[in-house]
């Protein structure tokens, strides 16, 4: 299923419609505020594995959980003051965070078995995030691919690879396709594995 969403001002039936794919145990193509997005429930064991071959990508490989803000994060990671204070000032925003993973008992074994950290992102794109808190969980998610690992920004080439392999493709335009900076704060200091988009100047 392929429909338009509007990314400033999604649509409120297809924002529901891609929570209840998503609460179904489906998989979902959505655009954030970097590049399109590929993603699951993070509660559902079927999907989680789904996704995993979907993308060809090993499960010692985990994915980002995207969350609608920094309130529940707690549940999924341990967050020390100095991390939650540099987040708070770059959420929303197109950042990728690296934390300690907390126990995570309520979610499958196959997500958290031998993780010891978890990425977590907060899109500055109000569709992404409309769409996750009318689901009620953080959506395991990782960015649209080719077969050869380049980004996918265009969605009439995402409609073209993956219209038979997922459950619904939200089309919200051509995005930019430069992904999201990843920081890790799993130590004292704020280090930097990879720059996308983003400014980071607050790190100092």
């Amino acid at each position: 299923m392929i429909l338009n969403i509007h990314p400033v001002t999604p649509e409120v039936r297809i924002v529901r419609k891609a929570a209840e794919v998503l609460a179904a145990g489906g998989i979902v193509v959505y655009p954030t505020d970097t590049v399109y997005g590929i993603g699951c429930s993070i509660v559902d064991k079927n999907a989680i594995e789904r996704i995993y071959m979907i993308k060809r990508q090993r499960v010692d490989k985990p994915f980002s959980f995207v969350c609608s803000d920094l309130t529940n994060i707690s549940e999924y990671a341990h967050v020390s003051n100095a991390a939650f204070k540099i987040m708070k000032h770059l959420v929303p925003g197109p950042y990728t965070f690296i934390l300690p993973a907390a126990r995570m008992k309520q979610l499958p074994k196959i997500l958290v078995s031998k993780r010891k950290t978890v990425g977590v992102r907060v899109p500055d794109s109000k569709a992404t995030l409309a769409i996750v808190k009318a689901l009620g969980h953080p959506i395991l998610s990782t960015s649209v691919t080719d077969e050869a690992g380049a980004v996918l920004h265009d969605p009439e080439d995402i409609k073209a690879l993956y219209k038979n392999v997922v459950d619904l493709i939200l089309d919200g335009g051509t995005l930019p396709s430069e992904q999201s900076t990843v920081l890790d704060l799993t130590g004292d200091e704020p280090v930097v594995v990879r720059k996308g988009a983003g400014d980071i100047s607050v790190l100092g």
